[in-house]
Parts: structure tokens; C-alpha cells; sequence
């Protein structure tokens, strides 16, 4: 028998909050780049929630008194994102085309088929699935 409030209870998750200078420009890209869907957005822009094939993570205007800062703040980012899709070889190319850096290109290692880019804010994204 199950109880309301185990019906209503959140599923534990962990997902990133991507800091970045340019929040419009951020969220413009991810959903160029990767399809994104927009979740959610604070009125006024500043803070939002993205999710890529139903993947979610957030996007937010750095915040140096909240210690959230960005990769070009930083000059270089803390934390690879790592993208699980069924082509690499087309969502690095879709990525490149809107803007991002290409790092290394779509090879086969170690059992994985992964590439590697910087996006427009300076967050690096491995594009990978497993082979």
C-alpha cells in the first residue's frame, strides 16, 4: 500500500547550476546548441532551468558576493559537464556551428565514443555514449 507522501516525495538528483557573464546569450546558445528546452526562468531573466532530453540543469548570472563566479571570471572552469547522446558526432558539430569551441574532436576510446568543446561562457562539454 502506498502512502501520499511517498508518492509526493522527490527523487534524489544532483544537476549543475552553470555560472556564467551572459545569461541570455547562455541560455540562447544551449538551446541552439543542444536542443534545450527552458523549464523555467526568474521574470526578468538572471536564472533558469534547461533540460536537454529531459537532462536538467540550470543557468545562472555569476554572483561574486554569492561566490558563484564564471569560467571567464575564473579563467578556466572546476567542473567538466559530461553530455550522454546517442550521436556525439552530431551534437558536437550542432555545438561548434553555434558558437562553441571545438576541444577534440569525436574519436572511439576506452570504450566510449567522446568529444570535447567549450561553450560561448567557458564551460567545457564532453559529447559522449557509450560504446
Amino acid at each position: 500500500m502506498s502512502h501520499d507522501s511517498e508518492r509526493s516525495a522527490p527523487r534524489t538528483q544532483v544537476t549543475a547550476t552553470l555560472s556564467v557573464r551572459d545569461w541570455a546569450g547562455a541560455m540562447a546558445f544551449y538551446k541552439q546548441a543542444f536542443a534545450a528546452v527552458e523549464l523555467f526562468s526568474i521574470p526578468g531573466g538572471g536564472v533558469g532551468q534547461l533540460a536537454i532530453d529531459g537532462a536538467e540543469f540550470w543557468v545562472a548570472e555569476e554572483s561574486p558576493p554569492h561566490q558563484n563566479f564564471s569560467p571567464q571570471t575564473l579563467g578556466g572552469c572546476s567542473v567538466r559537464m559530461l553530455l550522454i547522446v546517442a550521436d556525439p558526432h552530431a551534437i558536437c558539430a550542432r555545438a561548434v556551428a553555434a558558437g562553441a569551441t571545438l576541444v577534440r574532436p569525436v574519436a572511439d576510446a576506452h570504450g566510449w565514443r567522446l568529444g570535447r568543446i567549450i561553450d560561448p561562457a567557458g564551460h567545457h562539454w564532453e559529447i559522449a555514449r557509450q560504446i
